[in-house]
C-alpha cells in the first residue's frame, strides 16, 4: 500500500517510515501541510505516471496549517482513507476529526503495532488493502468484491474473494500463512493454519488453474499469472 505520511517531527517520522516500509508499505513523507496535499494531488493526476496514495497518515500539529485543514482539503476531493495522528486526545477533537471524514484517530504515544492494526482495519473496512485492479488477465475489484478471469465473473465466497485480493495486493510476493490468516481471517485467529491450504485449494479450482496460487515450501504463497 502506498502511504502519505504528513508528520513534521523527525524522530516520529523515521520510525514510522521505518516500520511501515519494513511492514511491506510504500511511504512517502511530507512535514509540512502544503507539500502533503501537493504530492496528494500529483499522485492523482494519471499523466504523472505515479501510483496513486492509498492511505494517509496525518498528524494535526502542523507547522504551516492545522492537520484537520488539510483533512478537510482532501476529503472535498477525495475518498482515501486518512488516520489521524495527534496528542490531541479529547473527545471534541476526536468527534471533530471523525466529523470532517476522517476514518480513525490515533491519540499519541501509540504502539506502532496498535497503528498497524488500525491500518488493516481501515483497509479491509473500505477495500484499501487491495492495490491492484488489474493482473493482466485476472481484475480484481475489491469495491464491488467482483473478480474477473479473461472476462468471466468467477463466483467466489466472502473467504475466498478476501484471500484472493490479498494476494492480488502484491502479485508475486510471498505471503506467509501467518500473514494471510492476520489479513483475511483475524488477528487473533487460533484455528489450524491448514485452513489456508483449503482455501487456495477451492480458488485453485475456480481460477482453472493451479498454477495461478504458487506454494512456496515452508513460508506460504503468492499470485502469479501462469506462463
Amino acid at each position: 500500500m502506498k502511504i502519505l505520511l504528513v508528520e513534521d517531527d523527525p524522530s516520529i517520522a523515521v520510525s514510522l517510515v521505518d516500520g511501515l516500509d519494513a511492514a511491506g508499505h510504500q511511504v512517502v513523507h511530507r512535514a509540512t501541510g502544503a507539500s502533503a496535499l501537493a504530492t496528494f494531488s500529483a499522485a492523482a493526476d494519471p499523466a504523472s505516471g505515479e501510483q496513486r496514495i492509498e492511505l494517509v497518515l496525518l498528524d494535526l500539529g502542523l507547522p504551516d496549517m492545522d492537520g484537520r485543514d488539510v483533512c478537510r482539503t482532501l476529503r472535498a476531493s477525495s475518498d482515501v482513507p486518512i488516520i489521524m495522528l495527534t496528542a490531541r486526545g479529547d473527545e471534541i477533537d476526536r468527534v471533530l476529526g471523525l466529523e470532517l471524514g476522517a476514518d480513525d484517530y490515533v491519540t499519541k504515544p501509540f504502539s506502532f503495532r496498535e497503528l498497524v492494526a488500525r491500518i488493516r482495519a481501515v483497509g479491509r473496512r473500505l477495500g484499501a488493502d487491495v492495490s491492484l485492479a488489474d493482473a493482466g488477465r485476472l481484475a480484481v475489484d475489491p469495491r464491488t468484491r467482483r473478480v474477473h478471469l479473461d472476462g468471466a465473473e468467477l463466483q467466489l465466497t466472502a473467504k475466498e474473494f478476501d484471500l484472493l485480493a490479498y494476494l492480488a495486493s502484491d502479485p508475486g510476493a510471498v505471503r506467509t500463512r501467518t500473514d494471510i490468516l492476520e489479513h483475511v481471517w483475524d488477528a487473533n485467529w487460533f484455528g489450524p493454519t491448514k485452513t489456508v491450504d483449503a482455501h487456495v485449494a477451492a480458488l485453485r479450482k475456480k481460477l482453472g488453474d493451479a498454477r495461478w496460487i504458487e506454494a512456496v515450501r515452508g513460508v506460504g504463497f503468492r499470485l502469479e499469472p501462469p506462463r
